[in-house]
């Protein structure tokens, strides 16, 4: 987790591959990831091509801070809560703007949220100027991925591969979730789309510390 000598040349060397219309394969603080550009409408299509991916399932997009969310989302809850939550594994769900790329999961008025809590991943969207889509460096319907080579058949698609080493425990089921996907558009609740590998410590917190009520998913 400590930064090598050529870490910055790694995010500079992402970050120029992705403003080039790539798509680069990132190490997350869940699984391995594909991001690209999320106001490059090819770039968003090539995501789907590469994952074989249905187009009606949606991108998250991903911030490396909270104060980005602001422009990208219609906000209905306490900036504290954000922080609470952000950076970690979760995907906060919010009612999206019209900064956003109409382009990106153009079927829904919401967006999902990502800033994991992993130093290159947030260096790299702060050096890129707008949001990255996100998604897991898999196929669609196969598992996660933990390490670069688990998802080696789709290395020739992509611009640029970032190896973060092996993340979570590869043995472990639990490590291959993902982040927890929880839809905060509405005032006062909560649903979980995702359960993920941490629904216990958010639920604790938007329902004890922020009184949010549980709807059925």
């Amino acid at each position: 987790r400590g930064r090598p000598a050529d870490w910055n040349e790694a995010v500079a060397a992402a970050a120029g591959a992705l403003q080039a219309g790539g798509l680069v394969a990132v190490p997350t603080d869940t699984v391995y990831g594909v991001a690209c550009l999320a106001q490059d409408s090819a770039a968003v299509r090539s995501i789907y091509s590469l994952k074989g991916r249905n187009g009606a399932k949606p991108l998250a997009i991903c911030l490396g801070d909270v104060e980005r969310l602001y422009r990208y989302c219609r906000v209905n809850v306490p900036d504290e809560l954000l922080r609470d939550l952000l950076p970690g594994p979760v995907t906060l769900v919010l009612e999206r703007s019209e900064e956003l790329n109409k382009d990106l999961n153009p079927f829904t008025s919401l967006v999902g949220v990502r800033i994991p809590d992993h130093p290159f991943m947030r260096d790299l969207a702060r050096a890129c100027p707008g949001p990255l889509a996100l998604t897991s460096a898999n196929i669609s319907s196969q598992g996660s991925t933990l390490t670069v080579l688990e998802f080696q058949d789709l290395w020739p698609q992509l611009s640029l591969v970032i190896d973060g080493g092996p993340i979570g425990d590869i043995q472990s089921p639990e490590c291959r979730l993902g982040s927890t996907v929880v839809d905060l558009s509405v005032s006062g609740k909560f649903s979980i789309i995702r359960p993920g590998c941490a629904l216990m410590p958010t639920v604790e917190i938007l329902k004890k510390k922020y009184g949010l009520v549980p709807e059925p998913s």
